[in-house]
């Protein structure tokens, strides 16, 4: 699973011009799900994006999204995953199918969900999306659960 997570002081989802989703301060998360991707792999990208420590704190420590009373947006995308190597087209193999994409996406939406004191939002999954933020920083960060790194 990979995630582009973007520091934002606010972010919303449109699908057919309607407002599906929107945050004030936090993180703007863009997931792709891959074809070898598990629960196990959502699992450890929800433990790395809620113990990051990026949000700056009432006595100027750095803090966690959860500690600063944050918000996640969270958008499906799956061209996370493509391969640009050959071509003038990007190649998808490495992309989950929609139904194993959709499962994993909603496994993580769900994680998300248990933690108390997050609001959470999210795009819809395999909607054509318009998303606009207003970055912070900006600080945009990568992370691989494959690699279980954050580049």
């Amino acid at each position: 699973m990979k995630a582009v997570l973007q520091k934002v002081r606010s972010a919303r989802v449109r699908v057919d011009r309607e407002i599906v989703g929107a945050i004030e301060r936090g993180w703007l998360i863009y997931l792709g799900v891959g074809s070898d991707d598990h629960s196990a792999d959502a699992d450890w990208l929800i433990r790395r994006i809620l113990a990051l420590r990026m949000f700056r704190g009432a006595d100027g420590d750095d803090v966690s999204v959860l500690e600063v009373g944050g918000n996640l947006l969270v958008v499906s995308q799956f061209t996370l995953f493509a391969n640009c190597r050959k071509g003038g087209k990007p190649s998808w193999h490495r992309a989950a199918e929609p139904t194993k994409g959709e499962a994993l996406y909603q496994y993580f939406l769900e994680g998300l969900r248990a933690r108390e004191g997050l609001t959470l939002a999210a795009g819809k999954f395999g909607a054509m999306m318009e998303v606009e933020s207003i970055n912070d920083g900006p600080v945009t960060l990568l992370l691989d659960s494959r690699s279980k790194s954050g580049k």
